[in-house]
């Protein structure tokens, strides 16, 4: 059995918006209340199936008992909020697979690989409001900004916490070449996930995320 890494870092505190997404970062406790109040607002609409397209800063607003002007004080546009709620789902699922790795690790680092995977589909099936944002409706865009997305995902916490597990609990090297396998699985990986969730059924999206794991396994490890 491989041996658990230890901590690296804590991870940021849901209420920090992503670089240059809000006005002013969020200090005091009112404050923090009003930012929770705007997102939960964003998070109910989403789930009750107001798209992204569809949806405006006045709803939003309306929702969370705000005005208009009460809500550009703490982000500079609809965008802005989007990028706030991706932000702090990608932060709650990495404290989620923090802990998950943490009771019960996987065998080896393809068994690893796959629970990744198996956990992020989980999280984005019981956060229909973060799936809208990630991932957009079948067929269509997705709505979190690039470099929200390479911050959170791409480039930044996430993958810097498997780039752990599997440095520090399969002995793995982080060479050049491995961590130019790791990026592209990444963004494979990405894209396959759209993919799962546009099938039109829990069978087929299945399907589609057992494939990924052979795809990126193999993209990552060579088998």
């Amino acid at each position: 059995m491989a041996s658990r890494p230890a901590s690296r870092r804590a991870a940021p505190a849901p209420d920090q918006p992503a670089a240059g997404s809000a006005r002013r970062a969020p200090m005091q406790g009112r404050s923090h209340e009003t930012v929770q109040r705007v997102l939960a607002a964003t998070a109910a609409l989403l789930g009750r199936g107001v798209s992204v397209e569809a949806l405006t800063t006045a709803q939003i607003a309306a929702e969370a008992g705000l005005s208009v002007g009460g809500l550009y004080r703490f982000f500079l546009d609809k965008q802005a909020i989007v990028d706030a709620i991706a932000v702090r789902h990608m932060e709650l699922f990495q404290e989620a697979l923090a802990g998950q790795m943490m009771l019960a690790f996987p065998s080896d680092q393809t068994a690893f690989l796959g629970a990744v995977i198996d956990a992020f589909a989980a999280y984005l099936e019981a956060n229909p409001d973060f799936c809208t944002v990630a991932y957009g409706a079948p067929g269509g865009g997705r709505y979190v900004s690039r470099p929200t997305r390479e911050a959170y995902a791409g480039s930044g916490n996430v993958s810097d916490l498997v780039r752990s597990f599997l440095s520090e609990a399969f002995d793995i090297e982080m060479t050049e070449t491995f961590e130019f396998r790791l990026r592209l699985a990444i963004e494979v990986g990405d894209r396959l996930l759209a993919y799962a969730f546009e099938q039109p059924d829990e069978a087929g999206r299945r399907r589609v995320l057992e494939e990924a794991k052979r795809v990126l396994a193999f993209t990552v490890f060579g088998a």
